[in-house]
Parts: structure tokens; C-alpha cells; sequence
């Protein structure tokens, strides 16, 4: 199937934002979604919020999907996944609900989807300079599985740690099928290249956080490199998987 763009094949694009406590921050992002792609299907998947996340994401028009236990943000983003999969959308864009990730840049995203004949675009930070700046900790972490991802995938990747993909059907039947509970990056990347899987990257400006903290402070940086080598040695120990047509 091909991808979807705004312009055609609108009603099989699904776009997901998995969502935590971000009742302050979320309706301005979903109306702009509906504003940018107003044919797409617009998922919540509300990761047990103490606020009222789900039901400000309901009186904005988007779906939501409650999880009745905390599961983390790869296990949002995979039961959005299997929805968007087990319901045959075709093309899935996933972002941030805290308002990082600008949404008139999904056009740009689907576009490349399209005219690359990609299976994943990544909107990135570092394809070239969109402004964005890091710590130290952090930008010395990205750069080195930006490096590692590289190499073991064949395929330059500058963002690894991006949350703002667009995903097309043979990703997203490997994504519904497996896919990682908390921090989903660079082994997904190797996965699907292992898999046969083409990837691109667009550049896209990343705002200032709105809300909340970043993962990245020094331990959690030390843990997330550990737990990063591990999950990319499981994945390259893994039998080679084909997503459903």
C-alpha cells in the first residue's frame, strides 16, 4: 500500500500521542493536529494520568485508549501500534503530547514517507542544524548510538532518541507485534533495518519542554546506555522477523 499524505489516502493515516498527565498541554497540540491533517484518526493512549488527560483528550475529538495499569511510553506507543494495525490504518505518525514536537511538520514527514519509499521517517534534530542544543550528557549519549545505530543498520541515522516518526504498514506490523516498554529507540531502528526496513530522517525544530523533566540526568543516562547495548545485542541475537503486507 502506499503511504498516506494529507492530500490522498487521508482516512488510513492514524497519528498517536501517548500521553501522561498532560491535560494543561494537550489540547493545543490536538487542535493543531486536526488543523494540519483534519481526514486522520487521532489516538490518545492515557498511561494511567492523575489529571484529567483522558477526558480533555476526549472533549478535543481525539480517541482515547486508557490503560488500566502504568506500562511506560513504549508500552503506550505499542498498544497504539496494535490498534492502528489490528484496525488497517496504513501509516502511522507518533509525538510527543508535551509540546516538543511541532505538528505542522507532519506534511514534511509523510511527504518523505512517500517520495523516499521509506518504511519509517525520523523527524530529527541533527540532519542538519534546526537549533537544537542538548547538555552535554545527553548529546554525548545521543551521538554515540546516533553512531552505533548507524553502523549496525547500514543506514546513516542522526536522531535515535526521536519520538516524531512517521511509520509505514510493514514497521507497524513488526511494532504491534514487538516492541520495547520504556525507552523505544535505537534497538527498534536496528530491528527493522534487520528486517529489511528503509529509514529517513527530515530535520524538524524541536520546541522547549512545556512541562515535566527530561529523562537524561547523569545516572539515567549511564542506565539508558546499559539497558540500550543489552536491548540491541537481544535484538541482533533475534531471528529476523517479517512484518505483514
Amino acid at each position: 500500500m502506499s503511504a498516506a499524505t494529507p492530500e490522498t489516502d487521508a482516512g488510513s493515516l492514524l497519528v498517536l500521542l501517548p500521553a501522561r498527565n498532560e491535560a494543561e498541554r494537550i489540547p493545543v497540540i490536538l487542535e493543531r493536529i486536526f488543523a494540519v491533517v483534519p481526514h486522520a484518526r487521532i489516538v490518545v493512549v492515557e498511561d494511567t494520568s492523575t489529571d484529567d488527560t483522558a477526558a480533555v483528550a476526549r472533549r478535543c475529538g481525539a480517541l482515547v485508549l486508557s490503560l488500566p495499569i502504568n506500562i511506560g511510553y513504549g508500552g503506550a506507543l505499542q498498544t497504539g501500534f496494535k490498534y492502528a494495525w489490528e484496525n488497517g490504518f496504513d501509516t502511522v505518525v507518533t509525538l510527543d503530547a508535551d509540546g516538543q514536537h511541532d505538528p505542522d511538520d507532519i506534511p514534511a514527514l509523510l511527504a518523505a514517507l512517500a517520495e523516499t519509499k521509506a518504511d519509517l521517517v525520523i523527524g530529527s534534530r541533527f540532519v542538519k542544524d534546526t537549533g537544537y542544543r542538548a547538555g552535554a550528557v545527553r548529546r554525548a549519549t545521543m551521538k554515540f548510538f546516533s553512531v552505533l545505530t548507524s553502523f549496525l543498520a547500514g543506514q546513516k541515522i542522526t536522531d535515535t532518541t526521536s519520538g516524531f516518526q512517521a511509520i509505514g504498514r510493514m514497521p507497524l506490523g513488526l511494532f504491534a507485534d514487538i516492541y520495547p516498554y520504556d525507552y523505544p529507540n535505537a534497538e527498534v531502528l536496528v530491528d527493522l533495518a534487520r528486517n529489511g526496513g528503509k529509514i529517513a530522517e527530515v530535520p524538524v525544530k524541536v520546541r522547549a519542554r512545556l512541562g515535566g523533566t527530561s529523562m537524561f540526568d547523569l545516572w539515567s543516562s549511564m542506565y539508558y546506555v546499559v539497558k540500550m547495548n543489552l536491548s540491541i545485542l537481544m535484538v541482533l541475537m533475534r531471528k529476523r522477523r517479517h512484518g505483514a503486507s
